[in-house]
């Protein structure tokens, strides 16, 4: 993957194994997708360590306040808000306001989903997110690069 693109690479997919981090390692990406709702506090510490061990970067991805805690409590550094209900799949564009103010201030935080429009990383970025995670609008979009460069272009409201 990294010899494809100069940009960090997420493995998007469902890890829930060691074996799934390794792979994500030796395919090049930079990072591993860690989704709380999906493992236990043991599993979600051993794939944190070991991503770390083998250089990758680990965005957990989390969906309500209890969820965020764990991930701040196990150390994670980088926490996903992802505002799609797992169950229903319907986006709660107030789900990343409303958790945000669970994670810890070093942590970087990344808005995830419902982001179709750039009021829509406007606001989360004024909620305290430093990264919106797109796909979809990206996909949907008659002019994709223009859509990037705008969302690219809204700039982080300063952290109290």
């Amino acid at each position: 993957m990294r010899q494809s693109v100069a940009l960090p690479v997420l493995r998007k997919d469902f890890t829930v194994c060691e074996n799934d981090v390794l792979d994500a390692a030796e395919m090049g990406a930079s990072a591993v997708l860690l989704i709380v709702a999906a493992l236990t506090d043991l599993e979600l510490r051993v794939f944190l360590d070991l991503a770390h061990r083998v250089a990758l970067d680990a965005l957990v991805e989390v969906h309500d306040v209890e969820e965020a805690r764990r991930a701040s409590d196990l150390g994670a550094r980088i926490v996903g808000v992802n505002q799609r209900d797992l169950r229903s799949f319907e986006v709660d564009e107030q789900r990343a306001a409303q958790v945000v103010s669970a994670l810890d201030p070093g942590i970087i935080r990344v808005a995830e989903s419902g982001l179709v429009k750039v009021v829509d990383v406007e606001r989360t970025a004024q909620a305290g997110f430093d990264a919106v995670l797109v796909g979809e609008a990206f996909v949907r979009s008659r002019d994709p690069a223009t859509l990037v460069r705008k969302f690219a272009s809204v700039a982080r409201a300063p952290r109290d």
